[in-house]
């Protein structure tokens, strides 16, 4: 494109100049001959300088080109110089990261816009929200977590939006705005080659493991994080590596499975797919403009919490390792993540989890604030410089061991300026989930007074440094602006979605096919029963209502099969459930009404559970607002919020009669098999994939190749035997056929599958 008489303007371009600009759609292009591109808002007072022949940004609008604004020199030494020429306030409000940040802002957490509620029509989906200029004009903040968009497109022009606004505060730091996963599939949702969509649609994590295979994940990560960065996202919350030795955690499908060798290949494979910029979107050292930090998680490993609560909330604030496995759940950190094999050497950030590691040897306080578990074991054994965020609102004050709330773990008694010392203190650069700087000024003047001024602004000036490194290694000094056209055509684009859906068939495992079921070739009816959900509460205390799931679209359906309305007239069945939903292990109600403890028991059986061999004293407890410090459930009993599902096996088993009954398992924990392996003639495990990819493999199309990541367990005695920190200590399921559903156990057309991949990981 050629510059316009009103962008040259802005310039005047004599014959040593190497460069021209171009007008966009609110902002500028700076198109350079062997030099950067750079990106810049007419409107936010920055103006360009000269050197060389060269245009560089005037970022500190002092008209003299400062290192920092140079793109000659290494990020490192850009990082360095502008840490330097920041104020500490600056420095605080590098250091947020912020809250939840829908596109638009219109969900729990809503704000105004001009001091008005967001008008569909009227208010543009794309403009920065009131409390979004807030924290990046009085609390300098410059990492923004954004969740649900609207489109691509206004993903892209927000991103405009807020740059352009950014660009012309201070010294002009860009934002730097990241998001959690956002690549997992819709069950209900259908492909077709050559259909586009608002992103491509990938298996879980847990699934992704499933393959064995890390450079499907890898080819994942190339692509996810070219349709990251075109929606403004240049910091992946994720990679999720802790190894899922507990199997009742409720973030077990977020993981690489239970094996750590596995998990490490996994981990390395998504960091280098993602952090890796190649040709000319390279800058250096394989960093760029396609780059993407992985903020690899939960250091030092969040997998073992006991009997299987989280630590969001205080009942699950402990991790414990009663088989001495502490180390081990480092593995996929320090022999995975922290060893890239594509050049930018390590995950770029990390973050720890909420839990107190009782095995850390160190005090017993959530991982953020532990400088055993961060600054020597993280920064000073491994060895390891980069970010170190704290996981959300670890910060903030809790008001029961059971609300999702602030989750301050150890350090209860201190005040959250003191917490925001000590987690400085430990080695961590960032605060997740605080828009608010005045708790890290007050963590400086303590600092300051506890040891001098110069060493706190040497601490500062150190995570600043940190922090900047990200920015500048993915380009974004230079140009953080998007076209929101070439957003829209690549997001979500044909090839990337059929990419995705390939994935999500090599992840589904086959773990039965009596009599050689399937494939169910045959064009025959089919009886596919939609099902129940009851309404129930969720883990953050808001309500999910009831709902009816509809597993498959009748013309999806009708692409291989016939559509039968009652498993009488079907010819077979193919049955979609969910693992079981138990609870998260505690009964807020109970606590508080001081009849008992509150604890639970975590299911992962349909039917009504009693745990009877719970341990009668809990490996770790204590909180300042329970009364006890043992945590046992034992002798208690749970009954599972999605029962019917198995009454609906049940149902259509007894109806359907001796005919073909295809069970179609979307598995988020690993169910106790006896209930529902009897019934049926095969099955499948699926992992948050679009459901049509199990279909098709029952039909034939594909093969399954799948393998299980993790143990099934046969019943609820071994899982409450087993120890929380210990891959593979389940006793596993054996079926009729004599197969036992171990770590790396799956079937294809021909039986068990046996090959290189068997060999290499079990």
């Amino acid at each position: 494109m050629r510059p316009t008489i009103a962008a040259l303007l802005l310039i005047p371009l004599v014959s040593c100049s190497k460069y021209a600009v171009e007008e966009h759609d609110g902002y500028n292009l700076v198109i350079q001959k062997n030099g950067a591109t750079l990106g810049y808002s007419p409107e936010s007072g920055v103006q360009l300088i000269e050197n060389d022949g060269f245009a560089f940004k005037d970022l500190s609008r002092d008209g003299q080109l400062q290192p920092y604004e140079d793109w000659r020199l290494t990020a490192k030494e850009r990082a360095t110089d502008l840490a330097s020429r920041m104020s500490v306030e600056q420095i605080a409000g590098l250091m947020l990261y912020s809250d939840h940040q829908p596109i638009p802002s219109t969900s729990w957490n809503a704000s105004t816009y001009g001091g008005k509620p967001f008008e569909p029509g009227v208010t543009p989906v794309w403009e920065i929200s009131d409390d979004q200029k807030k924290f990046l004009s009085e609390d300098n903040l410059r990492h923004v977590l954004v969740t649900s968009v609207e489109s691509p497109e206004a993903a892209a022009r927000w991103n405009n939006r807020v740059q352009a606004f950014v660009e012309g505060l201070g010294l002009g730091i860009p934002a730097n705005n990241s998001s959690d996963p956002r690549h997992t599939a819709r069950s209900d949702s259908e492909f077709n080659a050559g259909g586009g969509g608002e992103i491509s649609m990938w298996p879980s994590s847990i699934g992704f493991a499933a393959t064995f295979d890390p450079e499907i994940l890898k080819e994942h990560g190339r692509i996810a994080s070219k349709e990251y960065r075109a929606l403004g996202f240049a910091t992946a919350l994720s990679p999720q590596v802790d190894i899922a030795t507990e199997p009742r955690w409720n973030r077990f499908l977020g993981t690489f499975g239970e094996d750590p060798y596995l998990s490490a290949d996994m981990a390395r494979a998504y960091c280098d797919g993602f952090q890796t910029s190649e040709g000319d979107a390279e800058i250096a050292d394989n960093w760029g403009y396609e780059s993407v930090n992985a903020m690899v998680k939960h250091w030092p490993g969040g997998g073992s919490g006991e009997a299987g609560r989280d630590a969001h909330k205080g009942i699950g604030k402990y991790a414990v390792y009663p088989g001495g496995n502490y180390e081990m759940h480092k593995i996929p950190f320090i022999k995975g993540a922290f060893d890239l094999k594509d050049g930018t050497g390590m995950a770029s950030a990390v973050m720890p989890y909420y839990t107190v590691s009782t095995g850390s040897g160190g005090e017993l306080v959530g991982n953020s604030y532990s400088g055993e578990v961060i600054m020597k074991q993280l920064r000073e054994d491994v060895g390891y410089d980069g970010v170190v965020c704290t996981d959300w609102a670890i910060t903030a004050d809790v008001e029961h061991p059971g609300v999702h709330a602030g989750k301050p773990w150890g350090v209860e008694d201190l005040s959250v300026a003191e917490r925001h010392f000590k987690i400085l203190m430990a080695g961590v650069d960032q605060f997740g989930g605080n828009n608010d700087i005045v708790p890290v000024l007050e963590a400086y003047r303590i600092g300051v007074d506890s040891i001098g001024k110069d060493a706190m602004d040497a601490r500062m000036r150190q995570s600043a440094t940190r922090l900047l490194m990200n920015i500048f290694r993915t380009g974004l000094f230079d140009n953080p602006y998007l076209d929101p056209a070439e957003t829209a055509r690549l997001v979500g684009n044909p090839e990337y979605m059929q990419k995705g859906y390939d994935a999500q068939v090599k992840s589904v495992v086959m773990l039965k096919n009596n009599d050689n079921t399937l494939p169910m070739s045959k064009r025959v009816k089919v009886y596919v029963p939609s099902r129940e959900r009851k309404a129930m509460q969720n883990y953050w205390g808001g309500d999910d209502p009831a709902k009816v799931i509809t597993p498959l679209a009748p013309e999806v359906i009708n692409r291989y099969y016939d559509v039968a309305e009652t498993p009488e007239e079907a010819d077979a069945a193919i049955v979609f459930i969910d693992t079981p939903i138990s609870g998260w292990g505690y009964d807020l109600d109970e606590a508080l009404s001081g009849k008992g403890n509150g604890y639970r028991p975590i299911s992962l059986q349909y039917e009504d559970y009693t745990a009877t061999d719970a341990r009668a004293v809990s490996l770790a407890g204590g909180d300042p607002k329970e009364k006890s410090a043992n945590r046992s459930y034992k002798g208690k009993s749970i009954t599972t919020l999605n029962k019917n599902e198995l009454e609906l096996v049940r149902e259509t088993r007894a109806r359907l009669g001796d005919k073909p009954f295809v069970l179609v398992v979307n598995v988020s924990n690993p169910p106790v098999m006896s209930e529902l392996e009897p019934l049926a003639d095969a099955i499948l495990f699926t992992f948050d994939v679009q459901n049509q990819a199990p279909l098709e493999i029952i039909a034939g199309k594909y093969e399954p190749s799948a393998l299980l990541p993790f143990q099934v367990p046969a019943d609820m005695s071994t899982v409450e035997r087993n120890f929380e920190d210990t891959p593979r200590d389940l006793e596993c399921y054996r079926d009729a056929a004599g197969n036992v559903y171990d770590f790396a156990f799956g079937l294809d057309w021909n039986g068990v599958i046996n090959d290189d991949r068997v060999k290499k990981y079990k």
